[in-house]
């Protein structure tokens, strides 16, 4: 859904998922005031109920982008149910918006800002407000005539702030330009700071001190003033969390800060691509998100990825995503032995126990590390079904390894820190119906899925008589079924890998789904032989390729002569997956 709230500028895009957010009532400041010595306990007069914000009840993910005024609004929009009093500004005053930030987070209200093509009145009308603190240069007539006003100057000190709102304040800040996002962001209440533009403390550093005037701008009193606004109580937003991609605009990082909403930094705005941004998520376990940026996706994508994010979950190497892409942070790389355990013929992971496996594994990964920036995660691809000469019982040519078979291995290689592939070689069963039977391991967080077409036949076919090869088609429904499972579960995104020397061997692969976010696609180019041959299969596969990663396979005895990891990493584009045949 997208919400043009006064004017084009301003995009709020939300969708339900059955998010709560719970509202932690305000402290009771309805008791009477006693009555003075010697009256009628009936001629006292009680203290005025304090007024407080009604935060949102079933706020859906909500994504804001656009300018400050417009990003206020949404922010309001988002996380308001209601607000009898608000705080004003004109955009683009740095003074004014942190003057109404300081006082928004002392009263609990938000901050909404006056700008050209902005109309505040339905939102005002929507959040039911009577009363607005008015900071700086704004018009009598951008705010409705049913809405009283209370008037303060950009800058305002500590004793103007308590007088209009009746609450204390502490110590004065300097904000240095282009800081004000952080500086509203580092705000906390009862006693909020007392945010000016540094600009503005010069000015009062030139100025000759007041003998009288107030140490350290720290108010002293706790009465409004005449015609202050009515007293107020703040309220805290629980089970909200805010995600940002860069910095919060200013006014509506007041609106987050005032309903005390903590603000989790998401570069690159994928929740699940560091191990920070995950524990994070996990530990607020937030019932309703708001993010800040233009890097979230749409709302349902946010909604999947923070769910998978507070399913806490890691990959090997950190995080939930297999090769992240943030800036400033490392990726990922795999270095993987391939093959099925008790088998040394079909590769060398089966040339050894399991311990043995896990640690000639970590070995080859080693090398590696010094190659490059990136995290190298060490690596098992299991053969979990094996081509076979005969037609086996149920007339496969597919010798299916069982769960219990292959469990050992998978969860010794999980509490090694080490990444599972399971790779599927069905003969003449369809990829979909085998992957299927292995969904026990696929459910685990760190077991991805690998398709060797090669091992493909069609209803006529034997294996080493015809190269077997597979339509686009089924593996789209493959993925598709293991894009589901993962998101259904919450799991981190899973490898999924498509094994191919040529390119008979998937048919239309120009068609193949890349869209899944739940999935990492890589292409494995499984070429042996001269190193000149294996140059020539990587480029023809790669021309005109799908947008995926890549991998490389490195065969001891069928390569002339076998790459070393240097030589490895200096094929182009670097692998981001050897295998060790």
């Amino acid at each position: 859904m997208v919400e043009h709230i006064g004017g084009a500028r301003l995009r709020v895009t939300s969708v339900s998922v059955a998010l709560v957010v719970a509202l932690l009532a305000g402290c009771s400041w309805g008791a009477a005031t006693p009555a003075p010595t010697g009256s009628s306990a009936a001629t006292a007069t009680p203290s005025p109920t304090p007024v407080s914000a009604t935060p949102a009840s079933g706020t859906p993910t909500s994504l804001v982008a656009g300018d400050d005024a417009h990003a206020a609004l949404a922010t309001s929009a988002a996380l308001l149910e209601a607000a009898p009093v608000v705080v004003v500004a004109p955009a683009g005053d740095a003074g004014a918006v942190l003057t109404a930030a300081s006082a928004a987070v002392a009263t609990g209200a938000p901050v909404l800002l006056v700008a050209d093509g902005v109309d505040l009145a339905p939102e005002l009308a929507r959040l039911g407000a009577r009363h607005a603190l008015v900071v700086g240069d704004v018009a009598t007539g951008d705010l409705p005539d049913d809405v009283g006003t209370v008037a303060l100057p950009a800058g305002a000190r500590a004793d103007a702030l308590a007088a209009a709102t009746g609450h204390r304040f502490g110590d004065l800040v300097p904000v240095s330009a282009g800081d004000e996002s952080a500086a509203i962001r580092a705000l906390v209440g009862p006693r909020p700071a007392v945010l000016v533009t540094a600009d503005e403390a010069a000015a009062d550093d030139a100025a000759a001190p007041s003998p009288s005037a107030t140490p350290t701008g720290t108010s002293t009193s706790t009465d409004a003033g005449p015609g202050a606004l009515p007293p107020t109580a703040p309220v805290v937003a629980t089970g909200v969390l805010a995600l940002a991609d860069g910095a919060v605009p200013p006014a509506a990082a007041a609106t987050v800060r005032a309903l005390g909403v903590q603000v989790l930094d998401v570069p690159g705005g994928d929740p699940r691509a560091s191990s920070a941004t995950v524990q994070g998520i996990a530990t607020a376990a937030p019932s309703a998100v708001v993010a800040f940026g233009e890097t979230f996706g749409t709302p349902e994508m946010l909604a999947a990825r923070t769910a998978t994010a507070r399913a806490g979950a890691e990959l090997p190497g950190g995080g939930q995503l297999v090769f992240p892409t943030v800036p400033g942070q490392p990726g990922k790389k795999y270095v993987a032995l391939y093959g099925t355990p008790g088998s040394g013929a079909l590769g060398v992971l089966g040339e050894q126990d399991v311990p043995a496996t896990l640690a000639r594994a970590e070995q080859h990964a080693a090398p590696y590390r010094g190659l490059t920036g990136d995290t190298v995660v060490p690596a098992v691809e299991i053969i979990a079904s094996i081509a076979s000469a005969g037609a086996e019982p149920d007339g496969t040519y597919s010798r299916k390894r069982s769960v219990e078979d292959l469990r050992p291995l998978v969860e010794a290689a999980g509490a090694a820190g080490q990444y599972v592939v399971l790779d599927l070689q069905p003969g003449r069963q369809d990829f979909v119906t085998q992957a299927q039977g292995y969904e026990e391991l696929l459910a685990l967080p760190h077991v991805g899925l690998a398709l060797d077409p090669e091992w493909r036949l069609a209803p006529d076919q034997v294996h080493l008589r015809q190269i077997g090869s597979v339509g686009i088609d089924e593996v789209n429904a493959t993925a598709a079924w293991l894009a589901q499972l993962t998101r259904e579960r919450a799991l981190p995104q899973k490898m999924f890998v498509l094994h191919q020397f040529s390119l008979r061997m998937i048919s239309e692969r120009e068609r193949l789904a890349t869209s899944h976010d739940e999935l990492a696609l890589l292409i494995h180019v499984d070429g042996q032989g001269s190193q000149p041959a294996k140059a020539g299969t990587w480029a023809a596969l790669r021309h005109g390729a799908p947008a995926v990663s890549w991998g490389w396979k490195n065969f001891y005895d069928e390569d002339v002569p076998m790459l070393d990891p240097v030589q490895t990493y200096q094929v182009q584009p670097v692998p981001d997956l050897v295998t060790y045949q």
